[in-house]
């Protein structure tokens, strides 16, 4: 029978990063050392979709329209709409945040039950949802911001004044360092296998105490 000092609690980490920063690539890393990892940015499209209670809260903030006749999301009418409404923008986020929230949780149910000493809940906007309130840990992927500018022209074929403008409206780097338990640092420099490793060993033994 296991001592006490040898059962784990399944903690809930999160990773974030600037766009550019490459935290994808670092969950990847985690994912290889069977850490899963929750895609917050794909399931908060999937619930738009599927959850009804979303699904009525997008309805009544944009009309029927909102949706297209084969029940698929009208991404663009929307994204034109909260473009030229930040208030609108503000109330799409309080309805789909907190369905992302839920649906994280039970996710993270699922694989503490499972055994799993910790899961990553991966989201680029983490800290702008408040949702980091949440968690156990804070990990967050940094960069020089002119090679996070490169990365994102070479990966999205846009321009370099495109994509200052996507990084105006995120919340500064140094802001969410600072909020940061752990910071891994992708800058072409410094190895992000050691880097995740160090990390990987900090919240094996926290899930522990």
């Amino acid at each position: 029978m296991p001592t006490p000092s040898t059962i784990s609690k399944c903690l809930r980490a999160g990773i974030t990063g600037g766009i550019g920063s490459g935290k994808t690539t670092v969950c990847r890393i985690f994912e290889s050392l069977g850490i899963p990892v929750y895609d917050a940015d794909y399931w908060a499209k999937w619930l738009i979709v599927n959850d009804a209670e979303v699904k009525q809260a997008i309805t009544g903030l944009f009309g029927s329209d909102a949706y297209l006749p084969d029940g698929q999301y009208n991404r663009a009418l929307v994204a034109g709409i909260v473009f030229q409404a930040p208030a609108k923008l503000a109330a799409l986020n309080a309805a789909v945040h907190p369905a992302v929230e839920r649906h994280a949780r039970t996710w993270h149910d699922e694989q503490a039950r499972k055994g799993r000493p910790y899961t990553l809940k991966e989201a680029a906007l983490l800290v702008e949802s408040g949702s980091h309130q949440f968690l156990d840990a804070l990990i967050v992927v940094t960069a020089p911001e002119a090679l996070r500018i490169r990365r994102v022209m070479t990966r999205d074929g846009v321009s370099e004044e495109a994509v200052r403008a996507r990084m105006a409206n995120q919340m500064p780097e140094a802001e969410k360092v600072r909020l940061a338990d752990y910071v891994i640092v992708n800058d072409g420099e410094h190895s992000l296998v050691r880097q995740v490793w160090r990390v990987h060993q900090a919240l094996l033994e926290a899930s522990k105490q």
